[in-house]
């Protein structure tokens, strides 16, 4: 029996912008977020030089508590956790904002200290990617932190005042940054960013780098706009080195305005983008790490996260990708006996392949095949026709946590191609790797030739069995339930030899 939807909405009160997320859950089962409000409020702005909030930005961020307030009342959302961060953290007026905004919005808001806050970015990020060694960095419009990841749990957490907006405002003050300006930014984030001396051993071998925060999402959509990749979010994406490195030296010449018109970047972050890439420039070269990848989730997914796993220590996803197919799948309501009956036998046909020499059943490909069967029928909560399309669609848009775009690229790929076409990467060809066509080939083939024999959906086909001689054809056996007649789908996988041939290099026979 599913359990009772609960909905939370977290307001994450940043340097730079206010944000409200409120995320679906059902316990045990599946979570979303179902709606979001976005306010580039400023409230540092002015604090690093007056240690003050200053009234206008005050007032800016008390009328969005206002507003959120409002919509909280008014959508019945009535768990709210808002939290603050760096500015309002450091501000010596920072009672007297905290009371003010009790008195007109009615939110108690907690105001995060640095390991906290540093905390709740190292669960988004170990939540949402596969993170097992090496560094968080979550990087905000006051400060930055950095936290030492090992066996997926947090080690050294480490917080400097060296956020977007206060590095924009000390260093950076003007529309257009002069060379002086810049080199003194770099001297400046070396001499603080490098008292992490364990941010060394996160160097090659030595683990990864991933990025939270809006300013690694707007540099993530850059660069892959620059690359000329096909874009369906930045969740998994690598910034390498190099590519940032040219992206900040373009940026440097612009103005702010100019920045703030560059693909991938938003407007209101044209002025602090530039200081907010040089942090993630300089940690980089402090670990001597090849890119960082970034992380659709952030601080408030780190929020969210502390309740809905709440009873871990630390509230940890067991298995990030295998969560983020079934949680995916669960939203849609897929019909879970015949999905992952499809993918038990599109498994054991992989697997008897493999052992029979006619593909090298690599872990990868056999796990992009379970994740396209668990989700390929999800397009049916659109509409059935054309619902392999749809589940593509879905899964593209969703995003996979913890698998690259690359990946989950092929796992729409997969997904579309289930009913009927010929399988083509199509748009997403410039992510593939070598291999990749011949992986969607094999499996789409298999994902449709299971399909079909689960085609009444009453698990009849039981099981299957392969016999691949050295040189003839590959002859499938259906297993049945007792006596059942099994005639509906063999008829039904004859009728993919075409594809299987083409897949496997061997024609397809299935026994009487």
């Amino acid at each position: 029996m599913a359990g009772r939807e609960r909905r939370q909405a977290v307001v994450d009160l940043g340097s730079n912008s206010f944000r409200l997320v409120v995320f679906t859950s059902v316990a045990g089962r599946w979570w979303k977020r179902t709606d979001e409000i976005h306010e580039v409020v400023r409230i540092g702005a002015g604090l690093d030089a007056s240690g003050r909030l200053g009234e206008e930005p005050m007032e800016r961020a008390l009328q969005t508590l206002e507003l959120y307030s409002h919509f909280c009342r008014a959508s019945g959302v009535r768990d709210v956790r808002a939290v603050a961060t760096s500015a309002i953290r450091d501000a010596s007026n920072r009672e007297q904002f905290l009371a003010a905004a009790r008195e007109r919005s009615g939110l108690q808001v907690q105001v995060l200290d640095p390991e906290q806050e540093a905390r709740f970015g190292y669960l988004a990020a170990v939540n949402s990617t596969t993170l097992a060694d090496g560094a968080v960095l979550d990087l905000g419009g006051g400060s930055a932190q950095l936290v030492r990841v090992v066996g997926r749990r947090a080690r050294d957490l480490c917080s400097w005042p060296v956020g977007a907006v206060r590095m924009t405002e000390r260093f950076l003050p003007d529309k257009r940054a002069s060379r002086k300006q810049l080199k003194a930014l770099r001297g400046h984030l070396r001499e603080e960013l490098g008292q992490a001396r364990w941010l060394a051993d996160c160097g090659p071998g030595g683990g990864r780098l991933v990025g939270v925060g809006g300013t690694v999402r707007n540099l993530a959509a850059a660069v892959q706009l620059v690359a000329g990749l096909p874009s369906h979010g930045v969740q998994g994406f690598e910034i390498g080195l190099d590519g940032l490195a040219g992206l900040v030296a373009r940026m440097a010449e612009m103005s702010a305005a100019e920045r703030g018109r560059l693909p991938g970047i938003k407007s209101g972050r044209g002025d602090v983008v530039l200081a907010g890439a040089m942090v993630v420039q300089t940690v980089l070269e402090l670990g001597g790490l090849e890119g960082i990848e970034a992380t659709e989730a952030g601080l408030r997914e780190g929020v969210f996260f502390s309740s809905y796993l709440k009873g871990d220590d630390p509230p940890l996803f067991a298995d990030v990708r295998h969560d983020g197919v079934l949680n995916l799948a669960r939203q849609y309501e897929a019909d879970a006996a015949h999905v992952e009956h499809v993918a038990r036998l599109s498994l054991e046909m992989f697997d008897a392949l493999a052992a029979a020499g006619l593909h090298p059943g690599d872990a990868l490909e056999r796990e992009l095949l379970w994740a396209a069967a668990i989700l390929h029928d999800i397009g049916t909560s659109v509409d059935y026709d054309d619902h392999h399309k749809h589940s593509r669609y879905l899964i593209l848009s969703a995003g996979l946590p913890g698998f690259s775009p690359r990946e989950t690229a092929l796992i729409g790929q997969v997904a579309r191609y289930h009913r009927k076409g010929a399988p083509t990467l199509g748009e997403f060809g410039p992510l593939a790797v070598d291999g990749d066509q011949q992986r969607l080939l094999r499996c789409s083939a298999l994902l449709r030739l299971a399909e079909q024999l689960e085609r009444s959906r009453d698990q009849l086909v039981r099981a299957t069995r392969v016999r691949a001689g050295s040189d003839g054809d590959v002859c499938l056996e259906l297993v049945a339930v007792g006596d059942g007649d099994v005639s509906v789908a063999r008829w039904a996988a004859e009728r993919q030899r075409d594809l299987f041939a083409q897949a496997f290099g061997r024609p397809l026979s299935l026994a009487a």
